[in-house]
């Protein structure tokens, strides 16, 4: 099935309850040939072309969810959203970024997808349109199941605040070049309530927020000079994140209470996280501020 607009898809997918949305493809696809998927039918929304742009709406950014990672990596976009842009930027091969979308992002919710701590730190929301209307659901409670996508469901549109402000997206991979996530960090600031705002992905099935992390190096920047910190509260800060967001394993076992990281187990792994958890974190913010 192939429709025309938002409301042609809706009412397909409500026509036939077990056909599978696909956007980009590039996740769902992947599964099919992998033999994991054996969808009844497809509804094809690559010609909605509603879904497929942007446009400011009260001091935000309406994207559409067929917005793809290549369409957000260009300047105009970076320009307002420079940390989603370089998320995009980095979501894989050309091909990849070419086909990918935003709302398959979001929708797919792998851990290691490049968006979602970006859309985490931004305070996103989508809007769900279904057989009943639209509604509008944090990117956070989507994600975490607190507000699911309901039967009959389509997502639609992701809102993005525009915060005029510096933001940032680092993320630490296995290899060079275009590869997927060991760990990312996104974070911005945002002046007028002089706060920080950090979100961790890839090391939790879902972008993490470090609250109380955010809430005291917001205490430590000059906002009202130069957005100056000093470089041990810094480093302090990203020893905070990674220690809020990759927990201590599990040391039961071991004799005479000998570290599990001592024969590379999972204690050097968690080690091994945190220390790129914490670079990640102390870069972001050292970059953000000046």
């Amino acid at each position: 099935m192939l429709p025309a607009s938002l409301d042609e898809a809706v009412t397909a997918l409500a026509a036939s309850p077990a056909a599978v949305p696909v956007a980009g493809g590039t996740d769902l696809m992947g599964a099919v040939n992998a033999g994991l998927l054996r969808p009844m039918a497809l509804i094809g929304l690559g010609r909605i072309n509603e879904l497929r742009g942007w446009q400011y709406q009260d001091g935000a950014a309406q994207l559409g969810a067929g917005l793809t990672h290549a369409r957000m990596g260009r300047p105009d976009f970076a320009a307002l959203m420079p940390a989603l842009a370089e998320a995009a930027r980095s979501a894989g091969p050309p091909q990849v970024r070419n086909a990918g979308t935003l709302g398959g992002n979001i929708v797919t919710a792998d851990p290691a997808g490049d968006t979602l701590p970006v859309l985490a730190a931004l305070e996103a929301t989508v809007t769900l349109v279904g057989p009943e209307g639209g509604r509008e659901v944090p990117v956070s409670h989507l994600l975490t199941g607190l507000d699911p996508m309901r039967g009959g469901e389509l997502l639609g549109y992701v809102r993005v605040p525009l915060l005029h402000a510096p933001q940032v997206f680092l993320k630490a991979t296995g290899r060079t070049g275009p590869s997927r996530a060991i760990a990312s960090v996104a974070l911005v600031l945002d002046p007028g309530r002089r706060a920080v705002r950090c979100a961790v992905g890839a090391v939790a099935p879902v972008p993490l927020r470090p609250l109380e992390a955010e809430q005291w190096v917001s205490g430590c920047i000059d906002w009202e000079g130069d957005r100056a910190i000093d470089p041990a509260a810094a480093a302090a800060f990203g020893d905070y994140v990674a220690a809020a967001c990759v927990p201590e394993p599990q040391l039961s076992g071991l004799p005479d209470g000998q570290p599990e990281g001592m024969d590379g187990g999972p204690g050097a792994a968690a080690a091994r996280l945190r220390r790129t958890v914490s670079v990640l974190a102390r870069r972001a913010l050292g970059r953000a501020l000046k």
